[in-house]
């Protein structure tokens, strides 16, 4: 048997994260089989487990490396639109990119929909909680500094804020009639605004 190196086993890696994104984003989880996974990454059964104990532990990593990419152009964003003159433009670019993100098939299919199915309802809350309702804390608390909310008002309104962009997340998922990503923002900039 031949030895790899660890960069040839991290690419074997790389290969089966982007074969499984790609099949959980156009087929789904349920129709997404270990065999056509390996198939479209070019590997082994025996190299995909040695990443991942099962399937389920492979859509695990592929819904938290699609929610850390949201997150951090999120961020990004938010960073690029700090404003002198409007404290709640930087939350707003955040929640831009939020809504664009979640108007993509791959984010609706793995994150919103088969994220809550494979994880279960508990797990899924959780682990989205961990890694959104930070940012929505942020965003809150540079708006306390400002002197637009309360301090004592941040963990509430995070959780509350979090909830409504995972809310309207579905709602787009759905494609529920009269809603639109843009309505949506327009939606959500006239509630932040109106936080006092």
């Amino acid at each position: 048997m031949v030895k790899r190196t660890p960069e040839q086993a991290e690419e074997t890696r790389r290969k089966i994260l982007a074969a499984a994104r790609h099949l959980f984003e156009t087929k789904g989880y349920r129709d997404t089989s270990i065999a056509a996974i390996v198939d479209e990454a070019g590997t082994t059964k025996g190299a995909l487990f040695y990443h991942f104990s099962n399937k389920e532990a492979l859509f695990r990593e592929v819904w938290t490396e699609l929610q850390l990419e949201m997150d951090a152009e999120t961020r990004a964003a938010a960073a690029a639109a700090i404003s002198s003159t409007d404290p709640y433009a930087a939350f707003l670019a955040g929640t831009r990119v939020y809504f664009k993100w979640a108007s993509t098939e791959a984010y609706q299919r793995i994150v919103l929909t088969d994220g809550r199915a494979v994880m279960g309802l508990e797990r899924w809350q959780e682990d989205d909680d961990r890694l959104g309702r930070n940012n929505v804390a942020n965003g809150l608390r540079y708006l306390a500094k400002q002197g637009h909310i309360s301090e004592a008002r941040i963990v509430p309104m995070s959780v509350m804020l979090l909830n409504a962009l995972n809310g309207a997340g579905f709602s787009l998922s759905r494609k529920d009639p009269g809603v639109t990503a843009d309505n949506l923002f327009e939606a959500f900039e006239e509630l932040l605004r109106g936080l006092r």
